[in-house]
């Protein structure tokens, strides 16, 4: 991995602390499920973003980011690629510091629209992976 990406991955994840998961399911084998545990379990505190449901992981759910009543640092997107337009206007209207396209899910408009908000981008890649990798918790 690039040298300026790994750097820019360990600060933002040790500057963090309040993460959106947008599209977190319910389902505790889909992969936002886990991730989202796994965040909680490093001492996060994790916002589940998911229209269809009320309560995640035992944490109240918004519909989108617009709903949520507390600042968030960095919204983790669970979305398809071309879904993540909206998101990423969301992350900046709320004032979030970056975002996070999983893994598999790629939109160069919309990160390109947040790195001109000034947001940090991160994309195709998993937050679990990298913070397991990169040894931040």
């Amino acid at each position: 991995m690039e040298a300026k990406l790994c750097t820019e991955i360990e600060n933002l994840l040790a500057n963090t602390r309040t993460i959106a998961v947008v599209g977190l399911s319910p389902k505790e084998n889909r992969p936002s499920n886990l991730v989202a545990r796994y965040l909680l379990d490093a001492g996060f505190i994790v916002i589940p973003v998911n229209p269809g449901q009320t309560e995640i992981l035992g944490r109240p759910c918004y519909p989108d980011l617009r709903a949520i009543p507390t600042p968030v640092d960095l919204v983790d997107i669970f979305r398809r690629g071309e879904e993540v337009g909206p998101v990423v206007d969301e992350a900046i209207a709320m004032g979030a510091k970056a975002v996070w396209m999983q893994e598999g899910i790629v939109n160069e408009a919309a990160a390109a629209k947040a790195r001109g908000a000034g947001l940090t981008v991160i994309m195709d890649r998993c937050i679990k992976i990298e913070a397991q990798r990169h040894k931040v918790f």
